[in-house]
């Protein structure tokens, strides 16, 4: 039992309560009690920071709120791995050295991913360096060789250009060639025959399709011959402007065949004709047209030969010549036998089982295929599906189209082809060469892209404040015609734009504003409005939004098929901005004799018509010891008391000047009149 409280010790209780300043017995184990409840927390809270620490947390933590922000669970690999470190006795792993292929101009961003560093660290490297630049701007190759020793790796530099080697240039093996066709150039004169005698050899009628009889595109055939050869032919246009079309011809071929009439002898696109086969260093037969007709004077043809350096067999030289008629087909199985024995001669050999490399002969924009080059394959096989880089185009084929419209799978070398699957159009004369990926094909076509980009902006800048000045002072005296240029193919639209370039002289010149091939388009309407300029058609038409664009905004549009009315009616139209020629021709001479005063008038010269005709409409100058001193009108002329419009050789007269008094005795009148002359270009 427990003992009885004391009465005496409760009333002392008791007593010190009420007492002030003195401590009740039950509040000092109130306190005692929150000390304890202090400490329990304390415990709690500790516990719960310990819980935390391992990376767990209950469903009651999570719901309580008291859990905290988490560790992540790379936070706690990095503790894992730096306690398996401290146990094996702190030993670091060895850093990786690479190799970082180093452009001219690199992104800070790009170069972290090669050294496969922080970007935020090659920042802090560059601004050490004093460059305060962001990961996503450009550093030289010598600042990034620095960052990239910094970091200890190795810098390999490279150029841009270094994309351009995937295509393959080895060299192919003497046992991988195989014997190929010949390509034939027909070359010549305009409407000397050419493609009237390429019609006999294909037995085809190509003539009837050309505009005006005349070829205005390079055309690309294959013939089989009666004895099995199999013959790639290229026909190229005569006409003077497509000099350069003409040029491409040449360079792909091996043998040219100069076609000559025998009616007509050597002409001025002959001669060019054989100025470009002498330049490309290929063998070349006269073919001696027209044999056929009464006129026909072969003889004549081989002696304005030699004056060209051509001799041929019959003269003892060592070009072949054959006579041949296209209409009646004579001579057109010698013809053949000159180059097949031509071409057996050149040993003419490719290398089919390798990537195809081949040229561009023509290229146009096709309304329902879109961008379609003519290929002339030089090399190795091309087939369906092969990603290609041409010029600064890039594609994969789509479809392969013979010279008879055929689709076909493969062509082989010297096999002329339509290509479809561009994705722009190419010029005339590139190069094609397959690639494996479209990624390397991409990748070439936009670093030819940038390359004339950076030559177009050198040009620019090469040019000083100075010069600039000097010729925006000449523009502005020059009149200029501006046109807008579309055509069917591109060969063609570089042809008018050359031929229309040579039209002018130092007042007057015609510019291109631009010019492509295709339909001609809204945004084709919209510069010609722009620069008040008429947009030319060759071949081709506007669409419908483009003509009710035309006729709203006034443009006029201008159709041809045929250059020779192209080039004449722009250089009428150029020959109007051209300002007419003013000429004097003079029609007498007077000699002043006598100066008399006459009151109101002034004074009056009393003359003799030495030679010719005085009229008073005309012009005058006085001229004193063969000096110029003055250019005038006459007030007045007079024959005796009468006033006259003329006065003829022999006779006297009396002149006065308009607001000039100054003659005297023995000055010479010239009378002149003035006339003005439209000019043409």
């Amino acid at each position: 039992r427990p003992a009885s409280p004391d009465r005496a010790a409760i009333e002392a209780a008791a007593a010190r309560a009420e007492k002030p300043g003195v401590a009740a017995g039950p509040r000092r184990t109130d306190r005692v009690r929150r000390d304890v409840a202090g400490d329990s927390d304390a415990k709690a809270k500790a516990k719960a920071e310990d819980s935390r620490r391992t990376g767990r947390l209950s469903l009651n933590q999570a719901l309580d709120g008291e859990g905290g922000r988490q560790r992540s669970m790379a936070a706690m690999k990095r503790k894992q791995d730096r306690a398996r470190q401290k146990a094996m006795g702190n030993v670091r792993p060895e850093k990786q050295v690479r190799d970082v292929q180093l452009p001219e101009t690199i992104v800070v961003s790009e170069l972290a991913n090669r050294m496969a560093e922080r970007a935020a660290d090659v920042v802090k490297s560059l601004m050490k360096m004093g460059m305060m630049v962001s990961m996503n701007q450009a550093i030289d190759a010598d600042t990034a060789e620095l960052v990239i020793e910094e970091f200890g790796h190795k810098a390999v530099r490279v150029s841009d250009a270094d994309v351009e080697q995937v295509i393959d240039t080895v060299q192919d093996k003497a046992e991988d060639l195989l014997p190929r066709p010949p390509i034939v150039t027909i070359m010549g004169h305009v409407d000397h025959g050419k493609t009237s005698l390429l019609d006999a050899i294909r037995k085809a009628n190509v003539v009837s399709g050309e505009a005006g009889g005349i070829t205005q595109h390079i055309g690309a055939y294959q013939v089989k011959t009666d004895s099995g050869a199999v013959l790639t032919f290229l026909d190229t246009p005569g006409h003077a402007a497509f000099t350069s079309m003409r040029a491409r011809g040449a360079q792909v071929t091996d043998i040219v065949v100069l076609v000559v009439a025998a009616d007509d002898a050597v002409m001025p696109q002959t001669i060019e004709a054989i100025n470009h086969a002498k330049a490309a260093k290929v063998p070349m037969i006269v073919a001696i047209n027209k044999i056929d007709k009464p006129s026909a004077d072969p003889d004549r043809v081989r002696t304005s030969l030699l004056h060209q350096e051509v001799v041929v067999e019959k003269m003892s030289g060592d070009v072949q010549d054959v006579e041949v008629s296209a209409k009646t087909g004579q001579g057109l199985d010698e013809l053949l036998e000159a180059i097949a024995l031509q071409a057996e001669i050149l040993e003419l050999q490719a290398n089919p089982n390798r990537p195809a490399q081949g040229a561009v002969i023509e290229a146009k924009l096709d309304v329902g295929r879109g961008p379609v080059a003519t290929v002339l394959v030089q090399n190795g096989t091309l087939k369906r599906g092969d990603i290609f880089v041409v010029g600064e185009q890039w594609g994969k084929v789509r479809a392969l189209i013979n010279d008879k419209g055929e689709r076909v799978d493969e062509a082989g070398p010297s096999v002329p082809v339509e290509v479809l699957g561009l994705d722009g159009t190419p010029a005339a004369g590139d190069v094609l060469n397959v690639v494996e990926t479209e990624a390397q094909a991409r990748e070439i076509a936009d670093y030819r892209i940038q390359q004339t980009k950076d030559k177009r902006a050198a040009a620019g800048a090469a040019t000083t404040l100075e010069q600039l000045m000097a010729k925006a002072k000449a523009d502005e005296s020059v009149s200029e015609l501006p046109v807008v240029v579309k055509a069917d193919v591109q060969g063609s639209a570089e042809a008018i734009v050359q031929a229309l370039e040579k039209i002018g002289n130092e007042e007057v010149r015609v510019r291109v504003l631009h010019y492509g091939v295709g339909a001609i388009t809204e945004s084709d309407v919209g510069l010609a409005e722009a620069s008040k300029a008429p947009v030319i058609g060759f071949n081709v038409r506007a669409n419908a939004p483009a003509r009710n664009s035309a006729n709203q905004k006034g443009v006029e549009i201008r159709y041809y098929s045929i250059i020779y009315d192209l080039v004449d009616d722009i250089k009428a139209a150029a020959s109007g901005l051209l300002s007419n020629e003013v000429r004097e021709n003079f029609i007498g001479y007077a000699e002043i004799r006598e100066v008399f005063r006459v009151t109101g008038v002034g004074n009056v010269a009393g003359c003799l018509v030495t030679e010719g005709v005085a009229r008073r409409s005309a012009g005058v100058r006085l001229l004193r010891d063969n000096v110029v001193i003055h250019e005038g009108t006459l007030k007045t002329l007079k024959r005796f008391k009468d006033e006259v419009k003329e006065v003829i050789s022999g006779q006297e007269c009396g002149m006065a000047f308009e607001n000039y008094d100054d003659i005297r005795k023995g000055d010479i009148i010239e009378i002149f009149e003035r006339e003005e002359v439209e000019r043409s270009l």
